[in-house]
Formats: structure tokens, sequence, C-alpha cells
């Protein structure tokens, strides 16, 4: 029985990951994974590099940044892989930002409707584009069909 190698080159990684070859070596330039160089210069990665790969690409499925990932797989003691403990401790931090984000997509999907029917068009007024009237000290944007006393349906 051949004694399995302790490391995997790039397309091994990308095969057993689904991961493409470019995407591994941007995770690698932004410090998410790291690789050891042969005498001929070919990336060589430690075998645990794959439980890696797959929090990083988990993580960004629900929306998490790369700046945050990298820095809480920073946090990890020497920089070890993820293991299931550390995963469950990643996910309870992380699932705060994912019901944030389902509550303004909730809102958005409440609000979409009324405000394409609602026809203002106003980037001033309007509470999807302008949510916590954010826009109005930068852009003017249009007012209810012209007429600047109009005010918008949602506000009556």
């Amino acid at each position: 029985m051949t004694e399995l190698s302790p490391f995997l080159t790039i397309g091994e990684v990308a095969a057993r990951s689904g991961v493409a070859t470019s995407a591994l070596r941007f995770y690698e330039e932004q410090g998410l994974i790291s690789s050891e160089r042969t005498s001929g210069n070919q990336r060589r990665y430690r075998r645990a590099v794959l439980r890696r790969v797959a929090v990083i690409r988990a993580a960004q499925a629900i929306g998490v940044s790369l700046r945050e990932i990298r820095s809480a797989l920073d946090a990890l003691p020497d920089g070890r892989t993820p293991n299931k403990a550390d995963w469950a401790s990643l996910s309870r931090g992380w699932r705060d930002q994912l019901e944030e984000r389902i509550e303004v997509l909730e809102k958005l999907k409440e609000n979409l409707t009324g405000c394409i029917g609602c026809g203002c068009l106003s980037l001033r007024l309007c509470s999807l584009f302008n949510r916590n009237d954010e826009i109005v000290s930068r852009v003017d944007g249009s007012l209810l069909m012209g007429r600047p006393e109009a005010r918008h349906p949602s506000s009556k």
C-alpha cells in the first residue's frame, strides 16, 4: 500500500475542493491559505488546506467578507486549520450577520412591489433606495412627479 504524501499540488486541491486554481492563488495572496514551494517553485499545500478552503467557501456562501474570514482564521492558535469546535465558534459569530442580512432582504421583499408601483422614482424619498434617509445629504434625486409639494405615498 502506498503512503499518502502530506502535500497536494494546486491541481489536486482544486479538484478535491471544487475551487479553481486561480481562486486558490487569490486566497493565498489574501493570506487565507498558504503553500510551500518546491525547488522548481511549484506550490505544495498541506492536506489540511482542504478544510480551510471548505471553511472559506462556507463563510463566503453566507456573505462573510474575505477580510472577516482572514481575521477569524488568523485568530486561531498557530494558524491551525479550523476543527469542529472552531467552526462552531466561527459560525455562531457569523450567524448574527446572516440574521441581519435576512432581515434586510425580508424588508426589501416586502417593499419591492410597493416601491416600484408607487412611481415616485425619488431617491430622496424612496424607502427602498434611501433606507434611513442616507442619500438626502448627497443627492437631490427626482421629486415625486416633478411636484416638490407632493408627498410620497408611503408617508401619508
